[in-house]
């Protein structure tokens, strides 16, 4: 096996941000198995384990995704590209020669993975690295913020679709049908979740999964949808009526539109999550209801990252961190409603990435 001598300069910001961390750490190399940390460190789409060490950083592969990698990776990327069936136990071995410490992704290697790994690499001290890459992840990039931004306008633009595609006597299902087909017709890598629509009574589950219950008039109908744009993620959830608006819904309609605005104008810079989640939890319990479903959550490359909106965790905002802002009420065996949109977060205020219509909006007439 042959190995580059020369002193190299990386200039991946991400994987260099990441060094500068491990070294703070102690550790002089890092073993990443996550497919999710790999792509957000070097885009790579495809199955393989990234290996930083001290000299270089090795992507190691099969021949199947040889040539995907290969065409994914710059030369800035500085990522020296391995096929699997060309190593020996001793290339495996050098790898991490002077390397005392190693860390690893705790969170997502198996201990069978871990003994495997201790053996094949002679790693002295393999360690935890304490969710290091999913907190790297917290900051958005430039190139990040802007394939969300993708994200959202086709999500966007699937719900001005969907005003007019829904009628009564659809079932939830074809719904659900026509946003997976919508999203991939219009550029997008496909769902970033499974949907939620959930019509009338199974409205009240915040979780509902979409099934064959025909819509009817008077219908509350909770769309959760988002997809995905260069492996980022969208997430909006609006709930819109069928042929008229209930009068009883409206009080808890006008509750949740009025708290969902609040939150956003609450998140910028400096704001307190526990803060916010807290306000939100004595205004609902002041009107009569709870808040049983989190208030938001972090998303990029997965649609729940870090942070998560609750009165339970303590973190303050960042700029360039983009969340979900999500307030909903939930009346068990009746209706329920939610808001959501994807909000990136600036120096003074945010900016609301999902634009679509939070009014009243009435379908199938």
């Amino acid at each position: 096996m042959y190995y580059k001598i020369k002193r190299v300069i990386y200039l991946n910001e991400k994987i260099e941000g990441l060094r500068e961390k491990l070294k703070i750490m102690n550790m002089q190399g890092m073993i990443i198995t996550n497919p999710v940390s790999i792509r957000y460190l070097t885009k790579i789409n495809a199955e393989g384990v990234l290996l930083i060490t001290r000299r270089e950083n090795v992507f190691i592969t099969d021949g199947r995704y040889i040539e995907t990698v290969n065409n994914t990776l710059t030369i800035d990327d500085e990522v020296i590209v391995y096929d699997v069936k060309e190593l020996i136990r001793e290339d495996y071995e050098n790898f991490f020669t002077f390397c005392e410490n190693v860390g690893f992704e705790e969170g997502h290697l198996t201990y069978a993975k871990y003994k495997e790994y201790m053996h094949k690499y002679k790693i002295n001290n393999f360690e935890e690295t304490e969710g290091l890459i999913e907190r790297f992840r917290i900051i958005k990039k430039e190139d990040e913020i802007d394939c969300i931004k993708k994200a959202c306008l086709i999500t966007d633009e699937c719900f001005e679709h969907l005003k007019e595609f829904i009628k009564i006597g659809m079932t939830e299902k074809e719904v659900a049908y026509e946003i997976e087909r919508f999203f991939i017709e219009h550029g997008a890598d496909g769902l970033a979740f499974d949907t939620i629509v959930a019509s009338g009574i199974n409205s009240s589950m915040p979780h509902a999964i979409p099934t064959d219950k025909k819509i009817e008039d008077g219908d509350p109908i909770t769309i959760d949808m988002g997809c995905k744009y260069k492996g980022y993620c969208s997430d909006m959830t609006r709930t819109i009526f069928a042929g008229h608006v209930p009068q009883f819904m409206r009080p808890v309609y006008d509750l949740v539109l009025k708290t969902q605005i609040r939150v956003l104008e609450e998140y910028k810079e400096g704001a307190n999550l526990k803060t916010i989640a807290q306000g939100v939890e004595s205004d609902f319990k002041l009107n009569g209801v709870t808040m049983i479903h989190s208030l938001g959550h972090g998303l990029g490359l997965e649609i729940h990252e870090y942070p998560f909106i609750s009165s339970k965790y303590d973190y303050v905002l960042k700029e360039n961190m983009v969340l979900t802002d999500e307030p909903g009420i939930y009346i068990a065996g009746r209706f329920g409603v939610r808001i959501e949109d994807t909000v990136l977060i600036t120096k003074y205020a945010s900016q609301n990435l999902t634009l679509s219509d939070k009014s009243y909006v009435v379908v199938g007439i």
